[in-house]
């Protein structure tokens, strides 16, 4: 696994339950700043057995991101939110003021 990539989980195991961060944020706290996609990338490479806290990583928009497959991530990750008391407007947004990490 690429150093990178470690970098990036460990910055996502930094977000705390009921917080999330942006692809963008992720990028910059791992040292990749603009590499947003990369972030992507990493999540998508995560084994079902990780015990990276993936569903915290949202688009800029706070929204879950679509998946490119049909696995249900999206549900997924939205009930893991709901779980820990994310809450999601009637968009399917989640307010970043509100539930956003300050300082990434």
């Amino acid at each position: 696994m690429s150093s990178t990539y470690e970098r990036i989980y460990a910055a996502v195991r930094r977000i705390p339950r009921g917080r999330v961060a942006t692809y963008g944020q992720i990028a910059t706290m791992a040292g990749v700043p603009g590499q947003a996609r990369l972030v992507g990338y990493a999540m998508h490479a995560l084994s079902s057995s990780s015990s990276v806290p993936w569903q915290r990583v949202i688009n800029a928009k706070g929204m879950v991101s679509a998946r490119a497959d049909s696995s249900g991530g999206a549900l997924s990750q939205r009930i893991l939110l709901e779980r820990e008391g994310v809450a999601f407007d009637a968009r399917g947004r989640i307010s970043l003021e509100r539930f956003g990490i300050r300082g990434a």
